[in-house]
């Protein structure tokens, strides 16, 4: 048999016929015809001929089988070789017109690309005659510049300002005259106003005197804000001491105060200098606030530029009122790279931030999170247990459900992120999703002991959870009462819903199982106690679990069922007692 190419030149019809199965050597006409058909299908689907349209395998295969009706055929073979000499002419036209489609659409092509190329001819020639155009322009403001210069090359050899004309006529002559005398008068009125060289020097002296001065006060000013600063200091903790149980004495007080201002006390020239590192919460306010902010600014970018990043990191924590602890400082670390010896930039900046985060205080939200983000991308989780553990961060359902991803991707500290998605979770009095992180440890008795706590979490929400992470434990859980109380959910109700849905139905009869192997009187406690089912529910039950081939199951519901004679409350709670019904079958 040929390989199936589209071509025909590669496969003749002496082939075709020796790749004729066996099945066309049948003995009558209905087995003759039957293994036509299937020569015919096997060929098309060995061939992968396309199943509409003209095609040239197709003909290759319908001429094959007409050569094998023609050889069985006695009475009628000569009309079919004229019917098969009319179908191959029919072929060959239509292969002729495909041909001279072809050669009609390279035509067209090659005749579009020419049209294209002449479009491009045109638009180069009219750029070149809008550049000639310019050109021409341009050479002629050229020449009148040089015509310009030329002209005023000519005029500065007669008098300055005037013409060569001018510089002939008596009369402008005389005009120009009177116009120097003017400036001469001018100047000799200035200069009556000017003082000496001697009087000048006196008063550049007086100047710096007075600078002299002034800087003087300058630094007794500083001093003195220096002294007032270190006094307010120690008048605050005496304060304090007043106010607490003042376990130490006023003199051990007073002494420790003034050894820590010594040891952080800067020269008293330089005020700034005194107030960042002495007093650095202190924010700059008066006249130079504004001075103090650009320099501490200029001061980061000088840090960050150089690629000093631990260094710019912190200086921008320490920025007085918290102009640099934002987003856009955030980005600017994000966006560069430090060696690979040392932490990221972005990550010295959260680093940084959290360090000098008074205390109380917290990251804004968005802060929060893009820090979360960042340590768990480098692996440093003990950096958010310790932001979350000692309540730095911002909780927030974005940050909850970014530790919970993270759980799932890295299975190594899956257990710490979901410790910590459950506190995040908490603190956001998110139920749901907490029930759900916790489930997610594998903590189950923890869960269900949380879900019978939490008055915010519905029915709904249980099985939502449960949904999320299914488990017979789990399941088994909340649907049996717990020391003396009420199961969380309605046993009847979430085998009902759980054997309703395909996914959850081996489930369901494994919690079924796992009553009926305790004993038929735990199976009955449990559907008698569910006040929060009806009948309904279980003969639901009992109904679906006959339809699923567990017959046991079934009977064993309907034992309980028919064991109750008229009525009976299905709990001792009288307020909220429901009654079962007795089913006569």
């Amino acid at each position: 048999m040929c390989e199936p190419q589209k071509s025909s030149s590669s496969c003749t019809i002496q082939e075709e016929r020796q790749s004729t199965p066996e099945t066309l050597l049948s003995g009558n006409d209905e087995s003759f015809f039957k293994s036509l058909y299937e020569f015919i299908e096997y060929e098309k689907q060995y061939l992968q001929c396309p199943a509409e349209g003209p095609d040239e395998l197709r003909f290759i295969i319908y001429r094959s089988v007409f050569n094998k009706v023609i050889g069985r055929a006695t009475s009628y073979k000569k009309l079919l070789l004229t019917i098969k000499g009319e179908y191959d002419d029919t072929i060959k036209v239509l292969q002729r017109r495909e041909e001279e489609s072809k050669e009609a659409q390279r035509i067209l092509k090659a005749s579009t690309l020419h049209q294209k190329s002449l479009t491009t001819c045109q638009r180069r020639a009219t750029n070149l005659k809008e550049r000639l155009c310019v050109l021409q322009r341009e050479t002629a403001d050229l020449q009148q510049e040089i015509k310009k210069q030329q002209s005023l090359k000519e005029q500065s050899m007669w008098i300055p300002g005037m013409t060569v004309a001018e510089s002939k006529d008596p009369e402008a002559l005389d005009r120009y005259l009177e116009r120097l005398k003017a400036q001469r008068d001018s100047l000799l009125d200035r200069k009556s106003h000017c003082v000496s060289v001697e009087v000048k020097a006196e008063l550049e002296a007086k100047l710096q005197a007075a600078e002299q001065h002034r800087d003087q006060l300058r630094a007794e000013n500083n001093r003195l804000k220096a002294l007032f600063k270190r006094l307010r200091f120690v008048s605050n903790h005496v304060s304090c001491w007043e106010r607490e149980t003042q376990q130490v004495s006023l003199e051990q007080l007073l002494g420790s105060t003034v050894k820590n201002i010594k040891q952080n006390s800067m020269t008293e020239e330089d005020v700034s200098s005194i107030i960042v590192e002495l007093f650095e919460n202190e924010e700059p306010t008066g006249v130079d606030e504004s001075k103090f902010l650009t320099d501490y600014l200029n001061r980061f970018l000088e840090l960050f530029e150089a690629a000093e990043y631990e260094e710019a990191a912190l200086h921008a924590a320490r920025s007085p009122q918290g102009i640099l602890r934002n987003l856009d400082i955030m980005g600017m670390f994000k966006g560069v790279h430090g060696p690979s010896s040392s932490a990221h930039p972005l990550l010295l900046f959260f680093q940084a931030l959290l360090m000098t985060l008074p205390a109380g205080d917290k990251l804004s939200a968005a802060l929060s999170t893009e820090m979360v983000r960042c340590a768990l991308q480098h692996g440093d989780t003990q950096l958010i247990n310790h932001s979350v553990t000692y309540n730095k961060l911002t909780s927030s359902e974005d940050l909850g459900d970014i530790l919970t991803e993270h759980a799932q991707k890295d299975t190594r500290v899956a257990d710490l992120c979901l410790a910590l998605a459950t506190v995040v979770y908490k603190t956001c009095r998110l139920d749901r999703k907490t029930a759900l992180s916790i489930c997610k440890r594998g903590l189950i008795h923890s869960v269900a002991e949380f879900m019978n706590n939490c008055k915010g979490l519905t029915a709904e929400d249980c099985m939502w959870v449960f949904y999320q992470s299914p488990s017979l434990s789990l399941l088994q859980l909340l649907t049996e009462p717990q020391q003396g109380q009420a199961a969380i959910l309605s046993a009847g109700v979430v085998l009902s819903s759980l054997l309703s849905d395909p996914r959850q139905q081996e489930l369901a009869l494994r919690l079924l199982d796992s009553f009926v192997s305790r004993g038929q009187g735990v199976l009955e406690d449990l559907i008698l106690e569910d006040m929060r089912s009806t009948l309904e529910d279980w003969t639901d039950v009992e109904s679906m679990c006959s339809e699923l081939n567990r017959a046991d199951l079934s009977r064993a519901i309907l034992s309980v069922l028919l064991n109750q004679s008229g009525t009976r409350a299905l709990s001792p709670d009288l307020e909220g007692a429901q009654l079962v019904e007795h089913i006569f079958l």
